[in-house]
């Protein structure tokens, strides 16, 4: 992690502010108070472990860890107010101190969570300010005191005993402020304040999923510090950051040591790496220059066998040490044996396969309630056979990384979008050209991005970058795809999941609900599926409202719900043996008002079968089955049907009905702007009912399933008995088996298809064949 002295920022509105915290902040008395959780809608099983003597007490920074630090969690006071000269009045007017203060908050859950005890809206003309006291250590011998910040969202100014001590901008990367000469000597209690601004989508800051107005796919926002505060006592020459490059091919890690508090070419640096139990290797040097660790028999890290190596780095002149570690991986592009494109691990094809992670909780939104509950999101992840995760619009704790580290995840890690567009009319392409931010927009989005890359850096389980989503935002793709690609070769990059797909980066990304499908397959980038899916059930006590929730799919009960997802999981499998590397399936939990989870948002229920679905995802990583057509559809060549758009007799669906005075052409039917199709014979009416002869061989039918794409609803007969009945749309062709029922209906020889499509608006299509999907020996 590249840690840092922040950029201090200036403006009229950020020194207001800071002169009348600084006034606060002589005059405010702290008081304490009763804590508890305020009223949320939903609360997990973690919550009632929440006190503000015990909230979040691990040391947040696993990836270069000091023995000594001091936890700033818990109650702080805090007040909302407008701008400057409304919070000026107001001070002026006070009868009586505590009413300058609206009450207390317990840090670090947002203002916006039950777990903060506030659990209230901050508006797009208002600030929050927190306050609290702490004890100083005597520091001797030239030592300094540091204030670390994991997060704050988004703009904040710090002061200590009236002194401003630093601002910082960017709601996503931690942050250091030096606050050794703001310290008073004659006080036991040095107060603290920070001031925040957080206008969230009323402005163009990077904000991910955050909107002021939750529906559908956007939550409830986050303002304020959301990531543990603490402090650490350090000698005047101490190290700052570690960088660190596995480079596997060569059996070595490069590792820099940057180092503070005096001529960085004075300052002398080790670096000692366990490589077995009693054994070490070291290299000495200057601080800030890079050095070459060997590693003769490197042991690599993998999802199968994530090992890391311990490392320690010290300044020798003052004795300043850190612990850390190294996981010896790499990530590349490649081509498998049959020369396609492929995510490589370690100089393999891995298959990258997991879910949109949201990171949400309905008790500490942007904040798990305890360090146990966000790893348990990862255990479960894991129990379930995925090995990668992507962190969808959102930064996590270094410590959520750390467990990715431990545990053999891969991680593909979004930038988190925003522009001051509603998220749902993102940017996108104008008459050919890419819409441009305002410049004040895109300076900042490059400098948060670099900065949340940068205090990433670290974590050998981030392999792809992905610095859009979906066109959310999008801009410049070309330039900032290769400066992502400069800044960190050691990884992939992957230009715009789902979004304005440019040829540029490592990864061709596209987006297919419920999916599964796969994209062209290029020569010089990997074809990824980055979201499908989105299967919805919601559980009754387990939503955050008790109707009017959403999914991509619905779902009325967990048996359905697991069927429909085997079936997903099916159809998946064959797409990876014509060329996909990778598949992210939406997603991890709930969230609010939408319910595409493999959990529901409090946790506490698992929809999918553990058991079943580890098996199912297992066989992902085997040879794919091989798909032989039996009956072709019309994707590749049209097939003649006979037809009619006007409502048949009853028994139409018959063997021995006489269709006659149908119509008769080529498949498939529709609308040609229908994503997927191969329209052949326009359709335009509501209803269409369709019929064709079918010759099917003598032998086991066993394994054959329907090869359809349908828009909307549909019905599928064989000789009369149906087959297969589905509501909505799909946006592309999906293998679907057959069930008994529809398997025992058939017969060698000639069989009747029959079918029949409603459709109520937007596009419309209907495509029906047969084919068997066939295991590969190993």
């Amino acid at each position: 992690m590249l840690f840092r002295t922040a950029k201090r920022r200036t403006s009229s509105k950020c020194h207001a502010l800071t002169s009348i915290s600084l006034y606060l902040l002589c005059l405010a008395p702290a008081f304490a108070a009763d804590w508890k959780p305020a009223g949320g809608p939903l609360m997990t099983r973690w919550a009632k472990n929440v006190s503000p003597t015990n909230v979040h007490p691990e040391y947040p920074r696993p990836q270069m860890v000091r023995d000594q630090w001091t936890n700033l969690n818990g109650l702080w006071d805090y007040a909302l107010v407008g701008q400057a000269s409304a919070l000026a009045n107001k001070v002026g007017q006070a009868s009586s101190l505590p009413k300058i203060w609206d009450g207390q908050i317990l840090v670090p859950f947002p203002i916006e969570s039950a777990l903060s005890g506030v659990m209230k809206r901050v508006g797009a003309d208002q600030h929050l300010l927190y306050h609290r006291t702490f004890k100083a250590p005597q520091l001797k011998d030239g030592r300094r005191l540091l204030l670390h910040f994991g997060a704050v969202d988004w703009q904040c100014t710090v002061s200590v005993n009236g002194k401003q001590v630093g601002q910082h901008t960017g709601g996503y990367d931690p942050f250091t402020f030096d606050i050794t000469d703001a310290l008073d000597k004659s006080k036991s209690e040095q107060e603290l304040i920070v001031a925040v601004d957080d206008p969230s989508d009323a402005n163009w800051q990077p904000r991910g999923k955050q909107v002021r107005e939750p529906k559908g796919i956007w939550y409830t926002p986050t303002t304020g510090i959301w990531q543990t505060v603490w402090l650490e006592e350090v000698p005047k020459a101490h190290i700052t950051a570690l960088h660190i490059i596995p480079d596997l091919d060569k059996k070595r890690a490069l590792i820099t040591v940057f180092a503070s508090g005096g001529d960085a070419k004075r300052i002398t640096v080790q670096v000692i790496l366990q490589t077995k139990p009693f054994q070490t290797t070291k290299v000495s040097g200057e601080a800030g220059q890079q050095l070459v660790l060997e590693i003769p028999e490197v042991h690599s890290w993998s999802p199968d066998d994530p090992h890391l190596y311990n490392l320690s780095a010290v300044v020798v002149e003052s004795n300043d040490v850190v612990t850390s570690y190294v996981g010896m991986r790499k990530i590349s592009l490649g081509k498998d044996e049959h020369g396609v494109t492929r995510l490589m691990l370690n100089n393999k094809p891995v298959f990258h396969w997991g879910p949109l992670d949201q990171g949400f909780w309905p008790d500490g939104l942007y904040t798990a309630p305890t360090d146990a509950a966000m790893k348990y999101d990862l255990e479960v992840t894991k129990q379930l056979g995925f090995n990668m995760i992507r962190k969808h619009v959102k930064v996590e704790p270094a410590r959520w990384y750390h467990y990715c580290d431990q545990m053999g995840i891969l991680v593909w890690q979004d930038m988190p979008s925003g522009d001051k567009n509603p998220p749902w009319s993102p940017l996108g392409i104008h008459n050919g050209k890419e819409i441009e931010r305002s410049k004040e927009s895109a300076d900042n989005f490059r400098a948060e991005w670099k900065n949340i890359m940068d205090s990433l850096m670290h974590f050998p389980s981030i392999v792809v970058w992905v610095p859009f989503n979906e066109a959310w935002g999008q801009f410049d793709t070309v330039n900032v795809t290769n400066w992502t690609m400069q800044h960190d070769p050691s990884r992939l990059v992957n230009c715009a999941s789902g979004g304005n797909d440019f040829p540029v980066g490592h990864i061709s990304d596209l987006h297919r609900y419920p999916g599964p499908t796969i994209p062209a397959l290029e020569e010089k980038r990997a074809a990824v599926l980055g979201e499908f899916g989105g299967l919805g059930l919601p559980l009754e006590g387990h939503t955050w409202q008790a109707k009017n929730n959403w999914g991509y799919r619905s779902f009325t009960d967990l048996t359905s719900l697991n069927d429909a997802y085997a079936n997903l999981i099916r159809r998946l499998h064959p797409l990876i043996g014509k060329g996909l590397s990778a598949a992210v399936y939406t997603q991890t939990t709930d969230v609010e008002v939408e319910v595409n989870g493999f959990m529901t948002y409090d946790r506490e229920v698992i929809k999918l079968d553990p058991k079943k679905t580890a098996a199912l995802h297992a066989k992902l990583h085997q040879p794919p089955p091989i798909e032989v057509v039996i009956v072709p559809t019309s994707q590749e060549k049209p097939q003649t049907w006979r037809y009619t758009t006007l409502k048949p007799s009853d028994g139409w669906e018959k063997p021995d009905f006489d269709d006659a005075s149908w119509n008769e052409g080529p498949g498939g039917f529709g609308e040609p702007s229908t994503p997927g199709s191969a329209v052949h014979t326009d359709w335009k009416t509501p209803d269409i009912w369709l019929r064709r002869t079918i010759d099917l061989p003598s032998g086991d039918f066993r394994g054959l399933a329907l090869n359809i794409h349908h828009d909307e609803d549909t019905e599928v007969y064989l000789n009369g008995v149906q087959a297969f009945t589905a509501r909505g749309y799909i946006t592309d062709y999906i293998t679907q088996p057959l069930d008994d029922k529809g398997l025992a209906a058939l017969k060698p020889g000639k069989n009747i298809l029959a079918v029949h499509c409603k459709q109520t608006g937007g596009g419309q299509y209907i495509d029906v064949g047969l084919s068997r999907l066939e295991e590969q020996k190993k």
